[in-house]
């Protein structure tokens, strides 16, 4: 856990941005997979873990802002619980560490609601994203599973964004952690990445590194030679010589703050001539990114600037044409980039997805594009200090979409489909960095891990 002092500012800082009544944190339970003794790995609910810090099943915390007190129901262990899992540290002292002394018993809650809500008192809730988040909330506030939602409260939701889109120091430095976690991952996955090996091998070293350093794995990683697919994650194909090899990894550090990185390595050691074309436009992609980030600028202009990039490199290479800012307001340059430039970084590798990601991602100012592409940004709002981001560009050539749109002659002004027609084979390039927003621009908090076309090239043939 993090000193008291941050759970308590955290916490009166969202006091500060609502009005009274019942603000409600539930965290999460354990998971069966098939039977209820054998459960998935337990992952705290993350707003819960950045307002309370607890990282056990079965709590729920509660802010009374009437009476400025601030509670966590849950229960101890019982001597059956001892004898099978050991003992555990007594509520009432994690809660302590966490600066909150209103401690009772998981059984008191139903009774603490009904009478809150008999009484007229306002009740805050997240959205549910787990039908066992909805199940219960329901059975506390006797209502039928869809009415909980009459809770959500938009008000709470703005004012968790607004508080968890910035990052204090603490925060920052367990990303860091995370990202470092991250960087012996691919170090070990491409001291392995060599013809013969297959993509669930090298799955299977990032998930050891990841389980041994800190909190294991944010998400499932994407290893794959068809980079063209966008979430594909690892199958028993063997690599082979001359293809791409694509990982899209992270780490959890122990607190679980996320780290998210993609790199795209060639098998053998060296890229083809085409392969180093197109590998250099997405590099000169992210780079633009990196260097134009920076506070007050919206997320969506770095987006559409990195789409231009590409752009203008495929129409350097023949596979596009006309002008590339034309064409990226039309939004042809989708066919070969048909995803977002990135999203916010912290507890969730997709940070605070679970709120809504256009309760995250956009505002008053900034909504989202129903434009094929753009559509899929999921961060578009304006960039500010403390901001941790993914920048992701890529460059893809999906069989499936080329086809589609070749058949019904779409953008044929911007895009030469013969020559795309060469490229069907190719699979696809993404490079994944991880930035901080600063005072003046951003800082790349992954840029140990080896990006560049020629240090990617050495470290694949320098490996002992």
């Amino acid at each position: 856990m993090f000193p008291v002092e941050t759970y308590q500012k955290r916490r009166s800082g969202l006091k500060k941005a609502l009005s009274g009544g019942l603000v409600l944190f539930l965290g999460n339970l354990e998971s069966p997979i098939n039977y209820p003794a054998n459960v998935y790995p337990f992952r705290q609910d993350s707003s819960f873990l950045y307002f309370f810090g607890l990282d056990r099943p079965g709590l729920v915390g509660l802010l009374d802002l009437d009476e400025g007190r601030d509670f966590v129901f849950g229960d101890d262990c019982d001597l059956e619980e001892i004898v099978w899992s050991g003992p555990k540290t007594p509520l009432a002292v994690e809660a302590h560490r966490a600066g909150v002394n209103g401690v009772r018993p998981f059984s008191d809650l139903a009774d603490f609601l009904k009478d809150a809500v008999e009484k007229g008192r306002r009740l805050r809730l997240l959205p549910p994203y787990r039908a066992d988040h909805r199940l219960t909330l329901a059975g506390m506030l006797s209502v039928p599973p869809a009415a909980v939602d009459g809770f959500v409260s938009k008000e709470l939701i703005r004012a968790v964004v607004s508080l968890r889109s910035i990052k204090g120091e603490e925060e920052i430095a367990e990303i860091e952690k995370a990202v470092a976690i991250a960087g012996e991952m691919f170090q070990a996955a491409v001291g392995r990445a060599e013809p013969g090996v297959t993509e669930r091998e090298l799955a299977s070293l990032i998930r050891e590194i990841a389980a041994i350093r800190g909190g294991g794995n944010p998400f499932n990683a994407i290893v794959t030679t068809d980079g063209q697919i966008l979430h594909l994650f690892p199958r028993d194909v063997v690599l082979g010589q001359g293809r791409l090899l694509l990982i899209d990894a992270g780490a959890e550090s122990e607190l679980h703050y996320a780290s998210d990185i993609t790199r795209t390595y060639p098998i053998g050691g060296r890229f083809t001539t085409r392969q180093r074309e197109i590998y250099d436009i997405v590099y000169q992609a992210n780079t633009y990114a990196v260097e134009t980030a920076r506070p007050g600028l919206t997320y969506r202009e770095v987006h559409l600037g990195a789409a231009k990039v590409i752009a203008s490199g495929l129409t350097d290479l023949g596979l596009m044409k006309g002008d590339p800012e034309e064409a990226v307001k039309a939004g042809a340059h989708a066919l070969f980039f048909p995803h977002g430039l990135g999203h916010l970084l912290g507890l969730d590798v997709h940070d605070m997805e679970g709120l809504g990601e256009d309760n995250v991602g956009y505002d008053d100012l900034v909504s989202r594009s129903d434009q094929f592409g753009l559509s899929y940004l999921r961060f578009g709002r304006s960039l500010a200090p403390g901001m941790v981001l993914t920048v992701e560009p890529g460059c893809y050539f999906i069989p499936p979409l080329i086809y589609r749109w070749q058949s019904e002659k779409r953008f044929v002004e911007f895009i030469d489909y013969d020559q795309v027609s060469g490229y069907l084979d190719f699979g696809g390039i993404r490079l994944e960095d991880d930035i901080l927003i600063t005072g003046e621009g951003c800082r790349v908090l992954s840029l140990t891990i080896p990006k560049a076309a020629a240090e990617v090239e050495e470290l694949m043939t320098s490996r002992s």
